[in-house]
């Protein structure tokens, strides 16, 4: 508990200045946050936790539930969550402690990434996104067989990092035949709009239209 913080209201610093990191990298719960959905009439796509890992190993299953618990309390609208530790989501369920209405998502960059969600058929209900990105190798030919997604969003590394990896047209085109073939939306980020020209696409499912 030494090592993890709940905020029960915004953290503002000597400056008077809300900080939305106030503890850094330290695992901070912002508890008064929880309610804002509810206030949110107009039906939204909201990114839950965009900026950090709701599921790491380090965040406690109590955060989780009352997060959903949250979000369950505005069901007006769509949520997505997404993970680097995709099996979080098979440990909650087995534990009764995962909703099915949600968009649940994994993060893959490269091939070995595709297959960290091997046992994603233990959880046939769920609404199952792939977020590659960034796109750092080509996918191999037929991973849309292998690998559960109802949706894949694809997008390439930004910023100037050196050594960027620039993906070539033809690594997304394929993953872009095989969703075809699989009808599997897929939704290209504007960071390949340039790479895909008149072929580049922003697909969504219905479930998710909103906003």
């Amino acid at each position: 508990q030494d090592t993890m913080l709940e905020l029960e209201m915004p953290y503002i610093d000597s400056d008077g200045v809300k900080s939305p990191y106030p503890m850094a990298f330290l695992p901070t719960f912002h508890k008064y946050r929880l309610d804002i959905p509810k206030r949110w009439k107009q039906p939204k796509r909201i990114f839950v936790c965009s900026m950090a890992d709701l599921f790491g190993k380090w965040v406690p299953d109590e955060w989780i539930i009352k997060v959903f618990e949250a979000c369950q309390a505005a069901p007006q609208h769509t949520y997505m969550f997404l993970t680097k530790n995709p099996d979080r989501y098979l440990d909650l369920d087995k534990k009764g402690h995962l909703p099915r209405e949600f968009w649940y998502g994994y993060t893959a960059t490269r091939n070995e990434d595709l297959w960290k969600f091997t046992h994603a058929d233990e959880c046939p209900c769920l609404k199952l996104f792939v977020s590659i990105e960034p796109m750092l190798e080509p996918m191999n030919p037929g991973f849309c067989s292998h690998v559960p997604a109802d949706w894949v969003i694809m997008g390439a590394e930004t910023g100037n990092r050196q050594g960027k990896v620039v993906p070539g047209k033809d690594w997304i085109t394929e993953i872009a035949e095989e969703c075809e073939l699989s009808d599997i939306p897929i939704f290209m980020k504007e960071s390949l709009r340039e790479i895909m020209g008149d072929d580049f696409r922003q697909e969504i499912p219905e479930e998710t239209k909103y906003g």
